[in-house]
């Protein structure tokens, strides 16, 4: 299964800075702001997450509780994801922004009706780095999209008080050159992280043609790094996905390091019937436990091949764990 499709044919590199951007470590000041965590509410939450499971994987063990102004487990995510330049990639790209948002807020409410005890957190997850079928100017394979798409993500997240996931899709590069130059934009409190193993491509093969892979090594550079801009920026925790739907797209999975400053999704990414996305689940995401656990939804692959369907938020609340990330592509 592949998670995105491709672009064919873009060639850019990311512009200036961010455009009357105020100090981002003022900004994150202000964020430290939050009430001290609850933390018998917290494992109360984290409790009811892992859906009466008996089994000692969920809810998991000795994990440290996240800094004030965590999200996770007090609000469940909903977020849209795509790209500005692509109407196939995902609904964020494929309508309009009023539209797109008001089709967002409906999700929302669904999501509220099927767990009234946990509200919703709105978000937009944007493919900020893209793989792509043309190698580009240094044959990396992957396309970074400029400063004014990604301030055009921050514009229409504001209009709905949504967070915003930046999505890297590397392909021959690597999370070490691509993660750093989006700093600026993680240094912000509402910005947060999604990194994607099917178009990490090691073995030097074009995206697209084999599904690519990340080592619990890549994941836990990633997080060090977030949790760096926690401490130096006083921000609350970051949101950190990975996309999973095949036991090869992360090894080592054990080897994950946790942090109070990053909260750790890792994110059923697979399309196809009910019961096909359930096994992927059960498989790739319930039997290798990390943090927390997310699960997506496709407007189109999921229903593509009758009398295939998507899955509805009464029947994701009932999964163990519960998914506290829920993706539409």
């Amino acid at each position: 299964m592949v998670g995105s499709i491709l672009l064919s044919s873009c060639n850019g590199s990311s512009g200036s800075a961010i455009k009357n951007s105020k100090d981002s470590t003022s900004t994150s000041k202000r964020a430290a702001n939050y009430p001290p965590l609850d933390t018998l509410a917290y494992r109360q939450k984290m409790k009811a997450l892992a859906n009466g499971d008996t089994t000692g994987k969920w809810p998991v063990k000795k994990e440290p509780y996240p800094l004030a102004g965590a999200i996770l487990p007090f609000k469940r995510i909903v977020a849209y994801y795509g790209n500005l330049y692509s109407v196939r990639m995902g609904i964020l790209g494929e309508l309009p922004p009023k539209q797109m948002l008001a089709k967002l807020d409906q999700e929302v409410k669904r999501w509220e009706k099927a767990d009234p005890q946990t509200p919703v957190q709105p978000a937009l997850h944007y493919i900020a780095v893209v793989a792509q079928g043309d190698g580009g100017k240094d044959g990396k394979y992957r396309f970074r999209m400029p400063d004014k798409q990604i301030d055009s993500v921050m514009s229409i997240a504001k209009m709905r008080n949504a967070i915003v996931f930046l999505d890297i899709q590397v392909a021959l590069s690597t999370i070490r050159e691509e993660l750093p130059r989006l700093e600026k934009y993680l240094k912000l409190p509402n910005v947060h992280l999604g990194i994607d193993p099917e178009f990490s491509m090691k073995t030097g093969a074009k995206p697209g043609t084999k599904i690519g892979t990340y080592d619990a090594a890549d994941i836990n550079y990633c997080s060090d790094y977030l949790a760096k801009l926690v401490q130096a920026h006083g921000l609350p925790p970051k949101v950190f996905t990975i996309h999973r739907f095949t036991k090869g797209m992360v090894t080592n999975s054990k080897q994950i390091k946790l942090r109070p400053e990053v909260q750790l999704v890792m994110h059923m990414d697979g399309w196809g019937a009910p019961e096909l996305k359930k096994g992927t689940y059960r498989h790739w995401i319930y039997n290798e436990p990390v943090q927390f656990t997310g699960f997506k939804l496709f407007y189109k692959n999921d229903i593509k091949n009758p009398p295939n369907r998507m899955m509805t938020p009464e029947e994701l609340v009932k999964l163990t764990p519960k998914p506290a990330y829920i993706q539409y592509q």
